[in-house]
């Protein structure tokens, strides 16, 4: 079973971040950490003997907690479940949030793989972005990590902002590449819901163009292929031995367990979604151990949509025999079009055809 916390706090709100977060306000962190716990003793009794195979904690700012607060949280997940065979254990930070010191107790917490949401090394960009770092600090963390003994560090770049230019973001990549981490996801910027970006996008301040974005992604290909990154995933690529082992069970139709506010879990063929609100959160733990809400039954079929929605992101495709017959025919299209390619059975899009994935996926479908 895969496992992945939510810790929805964050110093500064983001105004392009869809995910559930807020700044600590008035929360009660020793209540929210009991109330982890709390949830993980829940469902350890509902699916006993279920070991841990990858551990991600993500956010939010999962690196804004104190030393105190993860330890507590860190001794809870041990108590609950059965760690002994994670293959992978990984943590968002932000290069704000912690110095060397912090980072070696990331390591003594058994922490494999950090993943640092800088986004930009170009300090105007991190202005429209919102984020509390500068270039100059983003600089200084991977060697902080490598230091403190940190095994696989990835760095999340954006592209796409609003204001950069391609120099800036060929700028921003070869930075990220001289820092030599060992992965880097580059994500093409989406104008999500209940963000300050989208209503700046409807009002015609921001604009979305997608001949801009696939200059923007040939960039990144063509410099992150040439400097010995594996491009496995539209927006990931990785040095030998450090994919996210954690993200290609998602891809592959792995089970997982979500804890914490809007955390998403799928076992059993169920899904949940807990309640998106700390405050809410904690009392539906205290009141009947857990928080979920939005549940659905999940049919064969709709595994075999996600598994291609979700495979054809990657290089490695899935097989052809995943297809139904009028689906095939379609595929046929895809070929000759150059979006796609056959090999060994599998479906695989091409560079072109993964700058379209989404709306592959609906023409397939």
């Amino acid at each position: 079973m895969q496992l992945y916390l939510h810790i929805p706090f964050c110093h500064r709100i983001c105004p392009y971040c869809s995910f559930y977060k807020h700044t600590p306000g008035n929360t009660d962190m020793k209540a929210f950490i009991r109330s982890i716990g709390d949830e993980a003793a829940f469902y350890a009794k509902k699916f006993p003997s279920r070991k841990v195979n990858t551990l991600y904690m993500g956010g939010g700012t999962p690196s804004m907690l104190s030393r105190t607060l993860l330890a507590q949280l860190h001794s809870q997940l041990q108590t609950h479940f059965d760690l002994s065979e994670l293959k992978e254990f990984t943590f968002e930070a932000n290069p704000a949030t912690f110095d060397l010191k912090k980072a070696q107790y990331f390591a003594e917490m058994g922490i494999t793989r950090i993943s640092l949401g800088i986004q930009s090394f170009d300090n105007s960009v991190l202005k429209t972005l919102g984020r509390e770092h500068t270039r100059e600090e983003a600089q200084l963390t991977v060697p902080i990590l490598r230091q403190a003994g940190i095994l696989q560090v990835n760095i999340d770049l954006m592209f796409s902002i609003p204001g950069q230019t391609l120099d800036s973001w060929r700028d921003t990549l070869e930075c990220a590449i001289a820092l030599k981490p060992d992965h880097i996801s580059a994500y093409n910027l989406t104008y999500e819901e209940d963000t300050e970006f989208i209503k700046k996008y409807t009002t015609g301040e921001y604009i979305d163009d997608p001949d801009t974005n696939a200059k923007f992604f040939h960039l990144s290909h063509k410099l992150l292929t040439e400097a010995g990154f594996d491009h496995y995933e539209t927006s990931n690529y990785a040095k030998d031995g450090a994919k996210s082992t954690h993200n290609k069970s998602y891809w592959q139709g792995a089970e997982y367990l979500g804890l914490g506010p809007s955390a998403v879990s799928t076992i059993h063929q169920t899904r949940w979604k807990n309640v998106p609100d700390t405050a809410a959160y904690i009392r539906h733990i205290a009141t009947v151990g857990h928080a979920k809400t939005e549940i659905e039954n999940l049919t064969e079929e709709d595994f075999r949509i996600e598994r291609i929605a979700l495979m054809l992101r990657t290089t490695e495709g899935l097989p052809i025999s995943v297809f139904k017959d009028d689906e095939i025919n379609r595929i046929q299209t895809l070929v000759s079009e150059n979006l796609a390619t056959i090999n060994k059975d599998n479906l695989i899009l091409t560079p072109s055809g993964s700058l379209l994935v989404d709306s592959i996926v609906e023409h397939i479908l």
